[in-house]
């Protein structure tokens, strides 16, 4: 790139370290002062256990310091993931907001430079964050995300807590019950299962003291199948292993409402990949968390390239009456890339649904960006 071009992009990315560190800021700041006593109460029990005595004021002040890190950081980069496109938007309107304050802009122009030039080192930008965005979602999310489902009670503890599972159906229709789930080993406890026929009706129950999860399926032990029928049941044979869709990701999302925004392309898409996953409802549901990311990330993009015009002008303006201009349509441009990425379309299979948001607005940034005057 050439100087002016880095200088736009230093510009840039500084704005954006900017914000993030403001909104981040913003958000740790409210949640520690509307939380601070359970911090304190936290610190002050993990004192007791190490020393068997009160911790002082100092080491109790660290030890709530070092919980609101433990809790936050995670959620931190899952932010950085939801926050991008707006940020983005955001920063690329304080950079020409501030060129367009010191006469830049008309320089620039006075020297020959179209307004077209100066959009470049943005969009590079733009998709370097993107790019880096992926990374996070696809590699350090998937990794970290036990941690991200934690309340702060759980501040300091890196384990999913044991929980019973409800009567759950997988796939084929099978429902599944278990005294206990534990998510850190992927281990049912006190396992039961019905299987059933074409008319809904029981024609298999399995009972396991055990079950572990590994390729797909779950190996039982210490376990028994019996053949049932309306009248009937058969005599308890052994059973070792069963083929299932439901694995131990299906059930922390079953149990933790955001887990599914944790799930990496390549485990949807393993969940996809499996005969066992027959329901058209949960088909769909793990086809849009698969294709849904990268629908939203070029909406997100797409919306930065319709906010430019707004910003980038032949002309000293208002950015003030201009940032109001733009604000309703970025705010809008970026839930339409949410809400088409997350929600079924009635009528369309999910894997073109997901990315009308994206056909719509390249047609609108294509004007807009075609429309810029200079």
């Amino acid at each position: 790139m050439s100087l002016l071009e880095r200088y736009i992009a230093r510009q840039f990315l500084t704005n954006v370290v900017l914000l993030f560190v403001i909104l981040f800021s913003f958000i740790v700041v409210i949640d520690v002062s509307l939380n601070i006593d359970q911090f304190l109460d936290m610190a002050k029990r993990l004192g007791t256990q190490s020393t068997d005595q009160d911790p002082g004021t100092i080491r109790k002040s660290v030890l709530s310091i070092l919980l609101i890190a433990d809790l936050w950081w995670p959620k931190l980069l899952q932010l950085y993931n939801f926050l991008l496109g707006m940020v983005m938007v955001g920063a690329m309107g304080f950079t020409f907001a501030q060129m367009s304050k010191n006469r830049e802009l008309i320089a620039l122009m006075a020297a020959g430079i179209g307004l077209h030039r100066i959009i470049k080192p943005v969009l590079i930008v733009a998709i370097g964050l993107t790019a880096l965005q992926l990374v996070n979602q696809e590699l350090i999310i998937p990794r970290i995300a036990p941690l991200l489902v934690r309340d702060h009670e759980d501040a300091g503890n890196h384990k999913l807590s044991v929980d019973t599972v409800p009567l759950t159906a997988d796939g084929s229709g099978r429902l599944f019950r278990a005294a206990a789930f534990d998510a850190n080993t992927n281990t049912l406890e006190g396992l039961y299962i019905l299987e059933r026929d074409d008319n809904g009706h029981t024609s298999r129950s399995i009972t396991a003291q055990s079950a572990t999860y590994r390729q797909g399926g779950w190996d039982l032990d210490n376990a028994t199948a019996q053949t049932r029928t309306q009248t009937t049941v058969g005599i308890p044979t052994p059973i070792d292993r069963i083929e299932s869709s439901l694995d131990p990701n299906e059930l922390r999302i079953n149990r933790y409402e955001s887990y599914s925004q944790a799930l990496s392309f390549a485990q949807a898409r393993e969940m996809l990949s499996r005969e066992t996953l027959k329901d058209p409802k949960k088909r769909a549901k793990y086809e849009r968390i698969a294709l849904g990311r990268f629908s939203m990330m070029i909406s997100a993009i797409l919306t930065l390239i319709i906010a430019i015009p707004f910003y980038a002008t032949r002309e000293p303006k208002n950015m003030v009456i201009q940032s109001i201009r733009c604000a309703p349509i970025a705010i809008i441009t970026l839930i339409a890339g949410v809400i088409g990425a997350t929600a079924a379309i009635p009528g369309l299979p999910t894997t073109i649904g997901v990315f009308i948001p994206v056909m719509i607005l390249s047609v609108v940034a294509v004007a807009q960006f075609s429309a810029l005057k200079t």
